[in-house]
């Protein structure tokens, strides 16, 4: 999961589709500034680490965050995080 979202236009992505409940393609394409292709890639690999979920509305495809997905790597998130204060509180 963590590869998956280790490049910055998907980040961006995700990023997008935390503002949006749903967009389609062609949105996503606008507002990251990238080419349809390069999008459409980015997309298979979030898709293909079940972060983003792709629904068919004819004829587009609306994307949005599979957020249970994304809760184990909150935790791990919310983890480092807690243990980095109680480091920084021990110096």
């Amino acid at each position: 999961m963590a590869k998956a979202i280790a490049h910055p236009a998907r980040i961006q992505i995700v990023r997008l589709l935390l503002s949006k409940p749903s967009c389609i393609g062609g949105e996503i394409t606008s507002e990251v500034g990238l080419a349809q292709s390069t999008v459409s890639e980015h997309l298979r690999i979030l898709k293909a680490a079940e972060i983003v979920i792709g629904e068919i509305e004819h004829p587009r495809v609306c994307y949005s965050l599979n957020r249970e997905k994304l809760l184990p790597l909150l935790d791990l998130l919310q983890q480092i995080a807690s243990s980095q204060v109680s480091l920084s509180a021990r110096l």
